[in-house]
Parts: C-alpha cells; sequence; structure tokens
C-alpha cells in the first residue's frame, strides 16, 4: 500500500516574467509557498498551464502528473502531483526553502 497517492503543492505564480523561473517562498493562504515565476501572462489560463509544466520540469516529472487542485483564477494556487516519489518532498523542500535541512 502506497504512503502517498498524492501530493499537494501550494504555489504562488507570477506571470508576465521575463523568463520562466521556480524557487523561492511565499507565505500564502494555503501556507508556505513556492514561487513560480512564468513569461506567460495571466490570460484564459495560459499562466495557470505554464505554472504546472514549469512545476513537473522543476520536479523531474511528467507534467501530465501535476494537476490543478484549486486557484484557476486566483495566483494562489494548489496543485495535485500523481504517484510522488519518496524524493519528491525533498526536491520541492529545497526548491521552496533553498536548502535540503
Amino acid at each position: 500500500m502506497p504512503a502517498q497517492d498524492t501530493l499537494t503543492v501550494a504555489v504562488r505564480v507570477k506571470p508576465g516574467a521575463s523568463r520562466d523561473r521556480v524557487g523561492g517562498r511565499f507565505d500564502g493562504p494555503h501556507g508556505p509557498a513556492l514561487v513560480i515565476a512564468v513569461h506567460a501572462p495571466a490570460v484564459d489560463g495560459r499562466a495557470t498551464e505554464a505554472a504546472r509544466r514549469a512545476l513537473a520540469a522543476a520536479l523531474g516529472i511528467r507534467p501530465a502528473a501535476v494537476s490543478l487542485r484549486t486557484g484557476a483564477a486566483s495566483r494562489d494556487k494548489l496543485f495535485l502531483v500523481d504517484r510522488p516519489g519518496p524524493e519528491l518532498s525533498g526536491v520541492l523542500h529545497r526548491l521552496r526553502d533553498g536548502s535540503g535541512e
């Protein structure tokens, strides 16, 4: 029996950035969130889709494994990662907080 079927990741999206970048921390309504800056504008869900793909790339997983749980019209979003590996929370912690410990 798997320990975790999904991992919820709180994200703060910054649309309209000069380039895509994943890293940093924002204390938002869902708790400590990973900052994802995307070049895409906040129009027609483009920034959300770009953030979903950037999160998958940063975590080294398939984009299909990442889905939006809540926050389609907000900068503060919750994404779900399907079947996260045991190393994923450590990778996420380093991206958000800058160190492994």
